[in-house]
């Protein structure tokens, strides 16, 4: 009986990551997990690395989730952490991949990347090739991208998923929403006019066990549901889905005194359509933002 396909995980005990393990091993692969001091609890891991020493031998597939959250002040030394948790990591995973063989290297390195690439475009409809925007985090995801993309002179299929909005029960901002709404001092942020390209966590890790197993997509793809929502629409479905008021607009000038850059990160939007994903027969099980929540707000034993 021949052995499991085995797929490294880079941050294997993070929101996404923890039940993108399980995902993968569901699908009968083997999951090495990689952490600071080479040991973890996530479920569903068979064996543990450091994450200074990675070695990819004999594993088919790299997944990249690592990131220093942005939902936080932007100091001068954040940002040489956020660089440092995305371009540096990411250089030292491809370079684990150039001291192998040829017929030793992973065949697909599933890179993270986020939609905040695109910069603020306003109504413009970005699907996966649309070109990169301004700004500072725009110029943050170039760079995290063009390191992973370096892995493609190895021989190696390179995906950069541009991930959205991650709504779910244990994810940060979710937290933070429903906490917020359940005060009764929800509402639009600054005009409420940007698109907000959101994804349920469990169509997430649902698209990246696709694009890792797919041997038809490479390149930029976008990690977002089909439907994006406006800012205003997004708060007034989210209360009434809470039966609370969503009455509180928050000036942008506001967010950007009290959040300083990313307040104005916040304020910027992206009408992210998820085509490539789509096109390659990816479906998901929470288009709308409508079913997402219901999932969120319902019994977490009866969901899932």
């Amino acid at each position: 009986m021949s052995e499991p396909q085995r797929v490294a995980i880079l941050g294997v005990t993070g929101f996404v990551g923890t039940g993108l393990a399980e995902k993968f091993h569901t699908q009968g692969w083997s999951v090495t997990g990689l952490s600071r001091n080479g040991t973890g609890t996530a479920p569903a891991v068979d064996r543990w690395q450091r994450t200074n020493e990675p070695d990819f031998r004999n594993h088919a597939a790299v997944v990249n989730l690592t990131g220093e959250p942005i939902d936080q002040r932007w100091k001068e030394s954040k940002k040489r952490e956020f660089h440092e948790s995305r371009i540096g990591v990411t250089q030292r995973v491809v370079e684990a991949m150039r001291t192998l063989p040829p017929d030793q290297r992973p065949r697909v390195l599933v890179n993270a990347s986020a939609v905040g690439i695109y910069g603020d475009r306003h109504d413009e409809i970005l699907t996966d090739h649309a070109a990169p925007g301004s700004g500072y985090l725009a110029d943050l995801c170039r760079e995290w991208e063009s390191a992973a993309q370096s892995a493609e002179s190895l021989g190696v299929r390179v995906v950069r998923i541009r991930i959205g909005i991650v709504l779910g029960r244990k994810g940060s901002a979710f937290k933070k929403l429903i906490t917020v709404f359940k005060s009764g001092i929800g509402g639009r942020l600054g005009s409420g006019k940007q698109w907000m390209p959101w994804i349920h966590v469990e169509d997430l890790r649902a698209a990246i066990v696709h694009v890792a197993t797919s041997d038809t997509l490479s390149g930029p793809v976008n990690g977002s549901a089909p439907n994006p929502e406006r800012n205003a629409d997004f708060t007034k479905k989210l209360a009434a889905a809470l039966h609370r008021p969503a009455m509180l607009p928050t000036p942008g000038f506001a967010l950007k005194i009290v959040l300083g850059e990313f307040g104005g990160a916040l304020l910027a939007g992206q009408r992210a359509i998820p085509k490539a994903l789509e096109t390659d027969g990816f479906r998901f099980r929470f288009p709308t933002f409508e079913s997402a929540i219901a999932d969120l707000l319902s019994d977490p034993v009866a969901s899932h």
